[in-house]
């Protein structure tokens, strides 16, 4: 299942650009210096990546506590439900509610601490840009996070964020060299694909719960406590 996360990456990654794009575009790189702006943005994607991981852990650990307890294919099945509602219901239904209520003022100093970044021009900064920004609310990583819940342990949540990340890199990379490369058809006609995306990485997930036999897809067993034979002797 952990490729389902650099697909999903690099699907949604024109929705990253849309988003965090002007970001990447004010990037305080050496517009002279060819090798040293690539240094400079792999320094600001390694930090992207390591928000990512830090948040994949959070939720990876999340995903154990229900392995743990023999919930994992249930929850693989809600997992994958709640994907494809999250992509199919209209946005607007979501945003009556403010969930983002709770920690506003948390992103709004992030948002903050972002923008003064923008004035230093050494790797520490770029680093700090790029993390900053992976802790910015973005709907394509929450998708990938119920994701990275599913995973089986915390260190495999930390790698189904990160392979997410390096799936946007590409795309994120290229919007620093060319900022006129984006079209709006081709935005247009990409965007149209994430749903679609995203439905059939929900769907992996729910034959992953329902445990049909299937290797790699959709395992009979997925509990720690459920043994095909007993060991007892």
């Amino acid at each position: 299942m952990l490729y389902t996360a650099f697909l999903f990456g690099l699907i949604s990654s024109l929705h990253c650009v849309g988003m965090c794009g002007p970001i990447a575009m004010m990037l305080p790189v050496d517009r002279n210096n060819k090798t040293k702006k690539a240094i400079q943005i792999i320094t600001y994607h390694l930090g992207r990546l390591a928000a990512y991981g830090t948040i994949g852990l959070i939720f990876g650990l999340v995903g154990k506590g229900f392995f743990m307890a023999g919930l994992q294919q249930n929850m693989s099945i809600f997992i994958g439900v709640a994907m494809i509602v999250v992509v199919l219901v209209p946005e607007r239904s979501f945003a009556k509610y403010n969930f983002s209520k709770p920690v506003f003022k948390l992103i709004s100093n992030v948002k903050q601490h972002l923008g003064a970044q923008f004035k230093n021009k050494s790797y520490k900064s770029l680093f700090t840009i790029g993390l900053l920004n992976g802790f910015l609310p973005c709907g394509m990583v929450y998708v990938a996070l119920f994701g990275a819940i599913a995973m089986q342990s915390a260190s495999l949540g930390v790698v189904y964020m990160v392979l997410f990340g390096l799936g946007t890199v590409p795309m994120m990379s290229a919007v620093v060299y060319v900022n006129s490369f984006v079209t709006i058809p081709l935005r247009n006609r990409i965007q149209k694909a994430i749903p679609y995306v995203a439905v059939f990485i929900g769907c992996l997930f729910i034959l992953r719960g329902l445990g049909l036999g299937i290797p790699y897809v959709s395992p009979s067993n997925m509990s720690l406590f459920v043994q095909a034979e007993p060991n007892c002797h």
